[in-house]
């Protein structure tokens, strides 16, 4: 490359040059190299924040929107000609960003290592549009004494969304101070810099290709020249959101040859919600497919807040997900409920899998070596009754020990089918002649075999039967002999056979009297499960 074409990074508004990096060098990596210690590498796998930046992206409406991600986890190549801002770029002892001086004013720092990254992942929502439109004029509230005031659970007064903070972890100083920090911020000045950035348009991506002892990195400029690489190397290491790779890169030291970056191609990176279907680019990230459907598929409303925190989803990709094939990524069981289907691209062509035909073992599939995920294709109208429930030990930023994701469509019931019968040993022994039958079930587990499965067997047992306490028992049994548990550190196999059953039973708790309701779509945040 000539030196007009060497890659490089805008950092704090100063443009450096990469250096020979390949694709093994971390942002966080980099940046420390670069005298920018802020950010810190606590736990190398995304799980604690303490190395969170800011990125400039696409906000989908030719401007910009900064977003927090792990730099931990992600090639510093990947940012080739980008613009990324640290914990010392929002501001400095002589003039505090208004972040780090509420952070300052509230006691929300002790030791300092966290610090860093919550700034960046509180900068980010403090200039989140939406917020923005939500902070009251002056003298609409009032703050209580530590700024927390009066407001939702997780939401402040001012708009802040708690969940933005996720994935950042505090060792020392606890949450209450951090929280009312968050929720003492106001609107930015006008003349705020960060805030006047988001008017203007995202870098676009590079052609990059940057070289080191240990491998080679390559951005392609084309998706026809990246299935091109993908056919030439197929033992190249694809890229988009790394939530997955960098973690092997940090913990188990893996490297590739070649790392091909893939997620600013933007034909992955197409959406569309026609009535054809749904489609979701490979390469989108989690929050963005969020954003982007603004609910229009409760059953993956309810999977978004459960799939690890903001600063994974930020990062995190469906082709990612589904690319390694694991069977505990949380966005299998619920693609198996809704009977998403893949398009899987080559120089040969694309084909469509059915996402029930893809997985064929233990990190397997149908993909072939010079094939990557194109598209994930979602059958619409989706099922109106629906439910995910994610089994872990922590409530949020965990790993699924048993995922079940269910897509219900029943009868209206009026057609007076009696469930008095007991027909197919499933039917009501009360009887309920007004209850609503079955139409079409689908359910999708995840962490009880080796790949993300359909329970076949207790969608037959529930499918033309009435939706009564009975019938869902008696599927239960079915449910609970699904898969192949096994023991790990995470759940037995009796306990993971035990939740099965009960899920199902919780499911019709949730919807005894069902008419098709439309899904609930909370908006809490956050869990991992399966990272991209």
């Amino acid at each position: 490359m000539g030196p007009q074409t060497r890659p490089r990074v805008v950092v704090n508004g100063r443009t450096r040059e990469l250096g020979e990096v390949g694709g093994h060098v971390t942002l966080l990596e980099w940046l420390r190299g670069c005298g920018l210690t802020g950010a810190k590498e606590g736990c190398a796998e995304g799980e604690c924040g303490a190395c969170a930046v800011l990125v400039a992206r696409d906000d989908g409406q030719d401007g910009t929107h900064w977003v927090a991600i792990n730099a931990c986890l992600v090639p510093a190549a990947a940012f080739d000609r980008q613009e990324v801002v640290t914990a010392e770029g929002l501001g400095g002892p002589g003039q505090l960003h208004p972040v780090q001086r509420e952070m300052a004013d509230r006691g929300g720092s002790q030791c300092g290592y966290c610090t860093p990254g919550f700034i960046c992942s509180m900068a980010a929502e403090y200039y989140r549009p939406g917020r923005l439109a939500a902070v009251p004029a002056a003298g609409e509230h009032e703050h209580g004494p530590n700024g927390s005031g009066a407001g939702e659970h997780e939401r402040g007064p001012n708009g802040f969304d708690l969940h933005a903070l996720s994935g950042n972890l505090c060792r020392c100083t606890g949450y209450r101070p951090i929280r009312d920090a968050a929720y003492a911020l106001g609107k930015p000045d006008a003349d705020d810099p960060f805030l006047a950035r988001l008017g203007g348009h995202a870098p676009a991506a590079a052609s990059t290709m940057i070289s080191s002892e240990q491998g080679r990195y390559v951005r392609p400029a084309s998706f026809a020249e990246a299935l091109e690489l993908r056919a030439a190397y197929p033992d190249a290491r694809l890229v988009a959101g790394s939530t997955d790779w960098g973690v092997e890169l940090n913990i188990r030291h893996a490297r590739a040859a070649l790392t091909i970056g893939i997620d600013r191609i933007e034909e992955l990176r197409e959406f569309s919600d026609g009535p054809g279907g749904i489609d979701l680019g490979a390469a989108l990230s989690l929050s963005e497919i969020e954003a982007r459907l603004a609910g229009r598929v409760p059953l993956l409303a309810e999977v978004f807040p459960q799939f690890a925190s903001r600063l994974i989803r930020n990062g995190a990709t469906l082709g990612g997900n589904l690319g390694t094939a694991s069977p505990i990524g949380d966005t299998a069981p619920a693609l198996l409920a809704l009977d998403a289907s893949l398009v899987l691209a080559s120089v040969a062509g694309e084909r469509e899998v059915r996402l029930a035909d893809y997985f064929t073992g233990y990190r397997q599939s149908v993909r072939r070596p010079d094939e990557l995920i194109k598209t994930v294709r979602i059958p619409v109208p989706v099922a109106p009754v629906s439910a995910f429930h994610k089994i872990a030990k922590r409530r949020f930023d965990d790993i699924s020990s048993v995922a079940v994701a269910y897509a219900l469509r029943l009868d209206d019931g009026a057609s007076g089918n009696s469930s008095a019968d007991g027909a197919g040993g499933n039917g009501s022994a009360g009887g309920n002649s007004s209850a609503s039958r079955v139409a079409e079930v689908r359910i999708g587990l995840g962490g009880v075999a080796a790949t993300p499965l359909r329970a076949v067997a207790a969608e037959e047992a529930l499918t033309g039967q009435p939706w009564t306490r009975e019938a869902v028992a008696a599927a239960a049994e079915e449910l609970a002999r699904a898969g192949t548990p096994v023991s790990d550190h995470r759940a037995s196999a009796g306990y993971r056979t035990a939740m099965l059953r009960n899920s199902l039973l919780k499911f019709y708790a949730q919807n005894p009297g069902a008419q098709n309701p439309a899904a609930e779509n909370p908006g809490a945040e956050n869990p991992r499960g399966g990272r991209s």
